[in-house]
């Protein structure tokens, strides 16, 4: 018990430590730039410890589960010498993890209302569900199958900078095609994705399974995986868009 409590508060002066730039900020244009006092400053002083409590408890369960689990069933794959359900479980994990993104399941609903206001689709409650639910499993589709891509750059060696170079060759040029209603929501999914629920799966996966490999450098071939996930929803949201 001893040391949770302890972990906690290791967790907890960490998140601290990384709202302090921020609190500083806003506090100093608040008082020296703007000269106003705080509004409600009872409610942001709720905020702020609801936001380190939250932050504490998020940091302490990637340490104490979702990075471990991720370790351990990547390294578990490549022992048990399958390539085929590690791909499968690959692509399951980005399309997973995608699909219950916050931040992605905000983006589509508010690009659906946009189209919906823009008369890029009907403006009904079902037509806006159906936009939006095509935009996040297109989405995920694409990171499953980034994540995969990813896998299979770790077990082969290949270098990821021509990967990731021919990807973006790819989105330049798409952009020149695609409708220009979806350019700044396939740029926005790009980002999206990689955030609370798919940065640390997806992390502990590349560095679990390139710590397993005989012949792997988890620092050199462990990463990347992520800039794949960043990369392709890019492509495959403004092939969505040409198909809409």
């Amino acid at each position: 018990m001893s040391n949770v409590v302890i972990a906690l508060g290791r967790s907890m002066a960490g998140s601290l430590r990384d709202l302090l730039p921020i609190v500083l900020v806003i506090a100093f244009f608040q008082l020296v730039v703007l000269q106003q006092p705080v509004p409600d400053l009872v409610g942001l002083l709720t905020g702020l410890l609801c936001v380190v409590a939250g932050l504490t408890f998020f940091i302490y369960g990637l340490e104490m589960g979702l990075f471990p689990i991720g370790q351990v069933l990547a390294n578990a794959f490549a022992r048990k010498g399958s390539l085929f359900w590690l791909l499968v479980f690959s692509f399951s994990l980005g399309f997973g993890t995608t699909v219950a993104e916050p931040a992605l399941i905000a983006v589509a609903a508010e690009a659906a209302s946009v189209a919906a206001e823009g008369g890029m689709i009907e403006s009904t409650d079902s037509a806006r569900s159906g936009y939006a639910s095509g935009l996040r499993y297109t989405v995920a589709f694409s990171v499953g199958l980034a994540i995969v891509v990813g896998v299979i750059r770790i077990l082969k060696g290949w270098p990821i900078h021509y990967m990731i170079a021919i990807g973006y060759v790819l989105v330049v040029i798409m952009t020149g095609f695609a409708p220009r209603e979806i350019i700044g929501i396939a740029y926005d999914s790009g980002g999206v994705t990689t955030s609370t629920i798919t940065v640390p799966l997806v992390t502990a996966l590349g560095v679990g399974l390139a710590s397993a490999i005989e012949g792997r450098n988890p620092m050199i071939d462990g990463f990347g995986l992520i800039a794949f996930a960043s990369l392709t929803p890019m492509i495959f949201v403004m092939a969505y868009g040409m198909v809409v």
